[in-house]
């Protein structure tokens, strides 16, 4: 399927996996990648030099395109950007507006710019600034989100922008792509759908909790990190939500430690990282220590399968999948279900 999605990244189908924390490693990249849709590398979790170690890990299972996700708000956004242009990755995507010197230097290497987006707004920016492309994400969709659904929002993006938008928030199998397109965007953006497949490193007690879910069971907190934060309903959210102020502090501090020797961090740079999530929020010193490391309480779940203690980010979309194909399954089945609602619409005129 030929968009300007495709054309643009220089892959076969329009369809792109969501740079997620823990979950988007070197497998599920290349994956994807072979697949023939967009696999983004999550960057936020690793050190630079990791990052160098990952995206040569992809390159070595993979001669197809794939990107980085990048925080825009990382003290080190920079050092990051130059591993991406100095290994030669095709696309550099951001969980938040890059500023208009980030994007300049990717371009001027020749990466592809795909910031995420959650207001119109924010998309006009980013495309003055020279931005390729936006991924806009709607209400439905996992982790940090905002209130407008993308069926509200896309449209109004698609309209005010003259780049290709990937539409993200909702979207599971072929015929959301179908009325992505018919939306005007160029291609859908997946992240619990890929999480919640084969090659995905989640571990299996992990998975077997995402399939359970009903939609109910997804729900949009601010009890984490004082930013609304769609993600599983688990005893660890319960437990933030009910606690008092000294006793999330106490807990935060605990968590923020061991993020702090995991990434390296010290001390000042971890609250320097939360205060700058706080995007003008009148958030409380355990909401600050824990927006800083909540990749330590994703880490927790996605990768020590801790689902007691962990985060488990998630769009609604995990409340209707009930299954677990490989990546490459995945996307033949979405290509297969689009064309085959297309050809049914198209009979039925």
């Amino acid at each position: 399927m030929d968009t300007a999605l495709t054309r643009l990244v220089g892959v076969r189908h329009p369809i792109v996996q969501t740079g997620m924390g823990w979950v988007a490693g070197p497998r599920l990249v290349s994956a994807t990648a072979n697949a023939g849709a967009l696999g983004i590398l999550a960057s936020a979790t690793m050190t630079l030099d990791q990052l160098r170690d990952a995206v040569r890990e992809v390159r070595s299972r993979t001669d197809a395109p794939f990107g980085v996700n990048l925080r825009a708000d990382s003290a080190d956004a920079g050092d990051r950007v130059r591993v991406i242009i100095d290994e030669g990755v095709r696309v550099a995507s951001f969980a938040l507006a890059p500023s208009a010197e980030l994007i300049g230097a990717l371009k001027e290497a020749g990466v592809v710019v795909i910031p995420s987006v959650g207001a119109r707004r924010h998309a006009e920016k980013v495309a003055a600034w020279g931005a390729d492309a936006v991924i806009v994400q709607g209400g439905e969709g996992g982790g940090h989100t905002g209130e407008v659904a993308t069926t509200v929002l896309l449209p109004q993006v698609v309209d005010a922008v003259d780049i290709p938008v990937v539409a993200a928030g909702g979207f599971f199998d072929g015929r959301g792509l179908v009325a992505a397109l018919a939306y005007g965007a160029a291609g859908v953006a997946l992240g619990t759908r890929f999480l919640l497949t084969s090659d995905s490193t989640v571990p299996d007690a992990v998975k077997a909790r995402y399939l359970a879910a009903t939609v109910k069971d997804v729900t949009v907190t601010r009890a984490v990190d004082g930013l609304p934060h769609r993600m599983l309903r688990t005893d660890l959210v319960s437990a933030l939500e009910d606690s008092g102020r000294v006793r999330s502090l106490s807990r935060a501090v605990r968590r923020a430690a061991g993020f702090r020797r995991l990434s390296g961090l010290t001390w000042r740079q971890l609250v320097r990282d939360g205060l700058a999530m706080k995007h003008g929020k009148d958030l409380t010193w355990s909401q600050v220590l824990l927006a800083a490391n909540t990749p330590m309480l994703l880490r927790s779940a996605m990768v020590d399968g801790r689902t007691d203690l962990g985060v488990m980010a998630s769009g609604q979309v995990a409340g209707v999948i009930d299954d677990l194909p490989s990546c490459a399954e995945l996307v033949e089945r979405i290509m297969k279900e689009a064309e085959g609602v297309l050809q049914g619409l198209t009979a039925s005129r």
